[in-house]
């Protein structure tokens, strides 16, 4: 390659780099990084999800979809398929999550939610307290309620505690 007249040859100090030799570490620079971001993004995913279950199981209570409820159970919980009797004059008054819910490592999640009932034959408000324990299912890409219905007794004191 013949030099142009008055032209100089760009030389590099040893150490120092090209902005085509930087390529190769930006690209394994941007590769870690992003295989760490999709942890975070299947986390944030979950706990989305997580909030949608939680969610829609408390509207349905709270407005006595009970069916739809009774959706919320992990399958092998639900495999009579029928509502308890206790449901049938049941009125859901209030719903108030006093613990919400945190994702665990071993992917499960602890609500506890405090909820006013009365049955519609008696006219007494009831309190009970309901630990409801999440479970994440990845074949599905569910949160699914593995504690169980909350248990309204028809009779007794004030306060029942599953």
């Amino acid at each position: 390659m013949a030099q142009r007249k008055g032209s100089r040859q760009r030389t590099l100090a040893p150490g120092r780099m090209t902005r085509s030799s930087h390529l190769p570490i930006l690209a394994l620079l941007l590769i870690s990084l992003s295989s760490g971001g999709c942890a975070v993004v299947e986390k944030d995913r979950r706990a989305v999800a997580l909030q949608a279950a939680t969610h829609g199981y408390q509207s349905a209570l709270r407005w006595g979809y009970y069916e739809t409820a009774l959706g919320f159970l992990h399958p092998d919980q639900r495999k009579t398929g029928a509502l308890p009797e206790t449901f049938e004059e049941l009125r859901v008054t209030g719903y108030d999550v006093t613990q919400p819910p945190v994702i665990q490592a071993d992917e499960s999640a602890v609500q506890v939610v405090a909820i006013d009932y009365l049955f519609e034959d008696a006219q007494v408000v009831k309190q009970l307290t309901d630990r409801q324990v999440w479970r994440w299912d990845d074949v599905t890409n569910t949160w699914w309620l593995h504690s169980g219905l909350p248990r309204f007794t028809p009779i007794g004191t004030g306060r029942a505690t599953r």
